[in-house]
């Protein structure tokens, strides 16, 4: 089987994973592969060390070992995702067997950003969010879920997540062919997605500020 590979890119915190999810819903049987499942293993490398890394920035992902895994998939066979701990900021000995479905969703920050890697994606989808939206998001998630102090995450966020964002992740928006909000219901973006894997009408617009003649 030659799945349909959906990318999903968008700045940290602008509903990719969720957006990903509601897919999944309306697709029953999709996987969903993660771009931050491929940070580069530093596990040589002290914690204090390691926390000191820019995450924010495309050379801090292993895009080549993704962009294999993508090979894979499209040749019709399974590959191991790597299972990355965000606590340890490092890759854990586990994986996850992905394997061939009709549809695999690939959601990240710069799913959109290498030409090698753009060039397996058959639907790619962008998620526009306001960067104060955005912020407040990834604050609440940081701490609930990755053991960051609020402190830790607003001096993150202005010294490597905002940046990054303006310098890598905005300017890829230009390569997809559906542009959704990450502040609108999800209906609408998935609707907007689910129109364009149909073939329902060319490239596709799904969010009121977007640059484009084209709009759901």
């Amino acid at each position: 089987m030659r799945s349909h590979i959906i990318g999903v890119a968008g700045p940290s915190s602008s509903g990719k994973s969720e957006l990903a999810k509601q897919l999944v819903q309306k697709l029953p049987g999709t996987s969903i592969v993660s771009l931050d499942s491929y940070y580069r293993g530093m596990e040589e490398i002290p914690l204090q060390e390691r926390k000191k890394v820019n995450f924010d920035h495309p050379d801090s992902l292993d895009w080549e070992l993704l962009h294999e895994h993508l090979l894979a998939i499209a040749a019709g066979r399974p590959f191991e995702e790597p299972v990355y701990s965000f606590a340890d900021y490092a890759r854990t000995t586990e994986t996850r067997h992905i394997q061939p479905t009709e549809f695999l969703i690939v959601e990240g920050l710069f799913v959109l950003y290498w030409p090698e890697l753009r060039a397996m994606l058959d639907t790619t989808v962008y998620v526009r969010t306001r960067p104060e939206i955005c912020y407040h998001r990834r604050l609440t998630r940081d701490v609930a879920e990755r053991g960051r102090t609020p402190q830790s995450v607003r001096e993150q966020y202005e010294r490597t997540v905002r940046p990054s964002a303006e310098w890598f992740v905005h300017p890829t928006e230009k390569y997809a062919g559906v542009v959704v909000s990450g502040e609108e219901p999800f209906e609408h973006s998935t609707s907007a997605v689910i129109a364009a894997l149909w073939d329902r009408q060319p490239p596709l617009v799904a969010c009121p500020t977007a640059h484009a003649t084209s709009t759901v």
